[in-house]
């Protein structure tokens, strides 16, 4: 396969379980789906607000660590802000000591000032971000078969969204690269658009005040799911106020319905963000047991 090149902006090498660090430009020239505006980024509190141009930050794992897997990490923060370090580098280096290479994606944030359809932004750059990786797959030691996407919250929207909507022609795809992720990970997710489940912010800076009904189904990923969707795992605690626990139960039900394999953890306690209250390790532990429990790591690993 032909390796496409791209911007490297920063290259920086660690000495912990990862050897080298790469910030990738999304797109080379210019941000498909943008328009000129004022809008500038900002970082703060391990957060990206105003994001127009989108990322993907790498984490190598060792080489006689490696297991061939790849997952693309979508950070939540109600498609406001990017909860980048929390949900996505700290994920990525525990990812890269599993020996599972990880990809932080920056995405860009729905903003009608900075896109021409804010609507499609973010699953653009998601997309984006799974050609790049699966052209590259060989170069970055990776099993052209075994690259996932990861969201927290609004991120695990993004998430389900690639995962249910990649046969969408929403970017430049002349290779005709399969933008299908082979898994799905979903951390407290918001999945669905609808009045009954959806988280109010996350949808109205993504589908605007007053999205069609239309629209609102078209972007509820429980209602895309077919048997073309990726394998899951999801995770959800059932005291979560922020983002009713009933989206990943009603995903992970469409999912058995579509005979897609899925595994489900729902806890009774923790509320929203659960997992930024524990030890790295200890929450990624089960998602390690489930991908090598279901093939996505090397049969020698």
């Amino acid at each position: 396969m032909k390796l496409v090149k791209y911007s490297l902006i920063t290259l920086m090498i660690f000495s912990f379980s990862i050897n080298a660090q790469e910030i990738i430009n999304l797109y080379q020239g210019a941000v498909p789906n943008s328009i000129n505006s004022k809008v500038e980024e900002k970082a703060h509190s391990g957060m990206f607000s105003g994001v127009t141009i989108p990322t993907l930050e790498m984490y190598l794992p060792e080489n006689e660590k490696s297991a061939g897997a790849a997952v693309i990490i979508c950070p939540g923060g109600g498609y406001s802000v990017v909860v980048y370090q929390a949900e996505g580098i700290q994920a990525a280096k525990e990812f890269a000591k599993n020996g599972v290479t990880a990809f932080v994606l920056k995405y860009r944030l729905p903003d009608d000032s900075t896109m021409t359809d804010k609507k499609i932004g973010p699953l653009q750059d998601a997309l984006q971000a799974i050609k790049i990786v699966r052209e590259n797959a060989s170069k970055w030691r990776i099993d052209v078969n075994k690259i996932g996407i990861m969201g927290f919250s609004a991120g695990g929207h993004l998430a389900s969204t690639a995962a249910t909507h990649f046969d969408k022609a929403v970017i430049e795809n002349s290779n005709k690269t399969n933008l299908r992720p082979d898994f799905l990970i979903l951390i407290y997710p918001v999945i669905s658009m609808r009045d009954s489940l959806t988280h109010p912010d996350s949808r109205n800076k993504l589908l605007g005040k007053n999205p069609s009904k239309e629209i609102i189904e078209l972007f509820s990923n429980e209602l895309q799911v077919d048997a073309d969707t990726p394998p899951a795992y999801i995770t959800h605690a059932g005291d979560d106020k922020l983002v009713d626990a009933d989206n990943s139960i009603i995903f992970y039900e469409e999912l058995k319905r579509h005979n897609i394999p899925a595994e489900l953890h729902i806890y009774p306690r923790g509320n929203h963000g659960f997992v930024l209250r524990q030890k790295t390790e200890n929450w990624i532990a089960p998602i390690i047991n489930w991908m090598k429990s279901s093939d996505w790591y090397n049969k020698n690993k």
